[in-house]
């Protein structure tokens, strides 16, 4: 299984037009060799590189979704909502840009996406850590695509 953006390439810079020092809109994706066997998709951005000052964990979690069709293969900023969109960390169920303090060191984003063998029964009050313990023995493949950003 694949995932794969149309605005950079793994390892590579995420666009300021996805961050919030741009537009803030959501990266497009694209996924491909999906199992055939799976009943549904789910995605987590995820920044680990927060400094422990900020955040005693040092994780973000900027988009976390699920249940979306496992016949969906791509997701853009034009896309209307596919699936059930759970909480970040700042506690919105929407996309939230890069946005590492000005002046830190540059941060990973990685964005992983599951095939699952079923649909989820979750709220979308629930977020990853929830995410996580319902794919649990239920994850097909998975599939990761870092992007970096770092502002000035």
């Amino acid at each position: 299984m694949r995932i794969e953006s149309t605005a950079f390439r793994d390892g590579g810079t995420i666009p300021v037009e996805h961050t919030v020092d741009g537009s803030d809109s959501q990266v497009p994706l694209e996924f491909s060799d999906v199992p055939d066997a799976a009943v549904s998709l789910a995605l987590v951005v995820h920044d680990p590189d927060v400094p422990r000052d900020r955040r005693a964990d040092g994780n973000f979690d900027h988009w976390v979704v699920w249940n979306i069709p496992a016949a969906h293969r791509r997701l853009t900023e034009h896309d209307g909502p596919v699936g059930v969109v759970g909480r970040t960390t700042r506690g919105t169920n929407t996309w939230i840009g890069p946005a590492p303090p000005p002046g830190d060191r540059e941060h990973r984003y990685f964005f992983t996406l599951y095939a699952l063998d079923t649909l989820l029964d979750l709220s979308d009050s629930c977020g990853r850590p929830e995410l996580e313990n319902a794919i649990a023995g239920h994850v097909l493949e998975q599939a990761v695509l870092m992007g970096r950003f770092q502002r000035a």
